[in-house]
């Protein structure tokens, strides 16, 4: 409806004008009942114009034609025909406007040779008429020219889409080829260093066993330790090639890290609070980085020390924390390494917060939390 208002208050401004024009003007015929409803109804086809243009154009040029008939009403009886002429050129309706144009022309010409006194030259007639068909021609060439305008505009937003596609699936094309790329070099630099230490250190295992010696928690633990990187290094592979890969880790497997850590010699403890949920496949694998890293750095660093892992599930958010009373100290300041930084970026890239920073009473403490109440 806002777009038709304008036509509508188009429809008025004629009406008004028509009716001031037939009041004033010395040649102009009395103005009736029927010649104000007649005005009326070329208001009301203007106002719909815009949705049913050869409907409001047959009803205008009737109108006006009658118009022009009761009250003598010149040339001001054709802006109304004029202005729904270029509408129905402007929406396709080219037959249409073009016959409007040639009834209302031959229907005033007519009109004004049968009512022309005697004594009147037809020159005038003929200059009249000849203005009147100057303005339907323009307008009709107007409406055309703005209908291939409006054709152009569209059909240029729609080779700007088709490239903004074509750009997006070029970039997603580049983006697979550097998965590709990176899977391949991944698999060159890490594969075959990892698989030694799996085979080094299942060869030592055999051999304590084979002399009757129980082999040490140490050597189990980087036996163990090398099978899981193989196992998370393929499925990263697997990942990098085809992203819609579903084996990956999470949460759920934060138990898998604690047995591994333990194995290593340092006591873990898994707590579980809230109500377990499915959880969206990025936050559930950096959930699982960041106790792994965490993990990582409490054997690393902590030296005799206890850890606690506590997952707890919210239902607005996910929230895992791993702190350990081993010798880190705030005194010197953290000084954050390419662990605590690649956590950083796995938290805040899923719109999760991190706090990593040592405690007060000894140990250090790292706490993420993910939303889950919407996309990141």
């Amino acid at each position: 409806m806002r777009r038709d208002l304008p036509y509508a208050l188009g429809g008025l401004a004629l009406g008004i004008l028509l009716l001031g024009n037939a009041a004033l003007a010395p040649d102009a015929g009395p103005v009736r009942a029927i010649d104000v409803a007649l005005v009326l109804v070329m208001a009301a086809a203007l106002a719909v114009c815009r949705r049913y243009p050869v409907v409001a154009l047959g009803v205008v040029t009737a109108a006006m034609l009658a118009l022009h008939i009761q009250v003598h009403a010149g040339v001001s009886a054709a802006f109304a025909v004029l202005g729904t002429v270029y509408v129905a050129a402007w929406r396709g309706r080219r037959s249409a406007a073009a016959l409007a144009s040639l009834v209302f022309l031959g229907g005033f010409l007519a009109y004004d040779i049968s009512v022309a006194p005697a004594g009147r030259p037809g020159q005038q007639i003929v200059e009249r008429t000849a203005l009147l068909l100057g303005w339907f021609v323009a307008a009709n060439v107007a409406g055309l020219i703005a209908r291939q305008r409006r054709a152009y505009l569209e059909q240029v937003e729609q080779r700007a889409i088709d490239a903004e596609r074509t750009r997006e699936e070029l970039a997603l094309r580049r983006a697979g080829e550097e998965r590709l790329r990176i899977a391949r070099d991944l698999h060159d630099s890490l594969t075959h260093s990892i698989s030694v230490i799996k085979v080094q250190a299942g060869i030592a295992v055999h051999l304590a066993r084979k002399h009757g010696d129980e082999p040490s928690a140490a050597l189990l633990a980087i036996q163990e330790a090398s099978s899981a990187a193989m196992r998370e290094l393929r499925a990263t592979l697997d990942v990098l090639r085809s992203p819609s890969d579903r084996d990956r880790v999470g949460v759920d497997r934060v138990g898998e890290l604690a047995e591994r850590t333990r194995a290593a010699g340092v006591p873990v403890q898994v707590t579980v609070t809230g109500q377990l949920r499915d959880l969206p496949a990025e936050v559930d694998q950096a959930g699982y980085r960041v106790v792994q890293e965490a993990l990582t750095n409490v054997a690393r660093h902590a030296g005799a020390a206890t850890a606690q892992i506590h997952v707890e599930y919210a239902p607005a958010q996910l929230t895992v924390s791993v702190t350990d009373d081993g010798q880190a100290s705030p005194v010197p300041p953290l000084t954050p390494g390419v662990g605590l930084r690649g956590m950083r970026e796995r938290v805040t890239g899923v719109g999760g917060t991190l706090h990593a920073a040592a405690r007060d009473g000894g140990g250090f403490a790292v706490r993420a939390t993910f939303p889950l109440d919407g996309p990141a």
